[in-house]
């Protein structure tokens, strides 16, 4: 499989496109990052303190800058997810190969953000669905590691119906900051 940061491979099905994240989906991501239902779903475990809680347009521009500039730099991907419909992004995936003197080493790392209209089981698993087969060999990694709280209740249906389980170890950071209620696919 050719590297993901030499060529970004596109998903899709007959609802969702998933794309590398360009600068022209700022205005889209604009109503995903200032959604207030939203954002307490969203995996901002170290992140330096960012909530991801955009309120105006030059700080979703500037978000975008970054994930364009963390792509580049190797550091993870983020794919925006488009509505085929709507013709509108509706939220972005963030995936990247972890490494860490934990249980949760070589792992792959993955982030869901999803407008609150969106936040609901079939649609989360069809999003899913499109790139979780394909992340151990894109990320050469042999578990799959997404966060969802308690409160997720739509995500986590999601999650059981394609597979995942309860980690039962928590993630911990450079640092030291411990950060839980993680949900993992082994490759099987």
């Amino acid at each position: 499989m050719r590297d993901v940061y030499e060529y970004c491979p596109e998903f899709e099905n007959e609802k969702f496109l998933l794309r590398l994240i360009s600068a022209e989906d700022s205005n889209d991501l604009l109503k995903v990052y200032s959604d207030v239902d939203a954002v307490p779903f969203f995996n901002s475990d170290n992140c330096n303190g960012d909530d991801f809680y955009y309120k105006t347009l030059e700080r979703m521009k500037q978000a975008v800058d970054f994930w364009i500039f963390s792509y580049n730099e190797r550091y993870f991907v983020r794919w925006t997810i488009v509505d085929k419909e709507k013709k509108e992004a509706v939220g972005t995936i963030e995936l990247f190969h972890r490494e860490a003197d934990e249980h949760f080493y070589e792992c792959g790392l993955l982030r869901l953000d999803l407008r609150s209209d969106y936040e609901n089981a079939g649609q989360i698993a069809d999003i899913i669905s499109l790139i979780k087969d394909t992340t151990y060999d894109l990320f050469y990694c042999n578990i799959i590691a997404t966060k969802a709280v308690p409160e997720a209740t739509e995500r986590l249906q999601a999650l059981c119906e394609l597979g995942f389980v309860p980690a039962d170890k928590i993630i911990i950071s450079k640092d030291g900051t411990k950060y839980g209620d993680y949900y993992i696919l082994e490759n099987k």
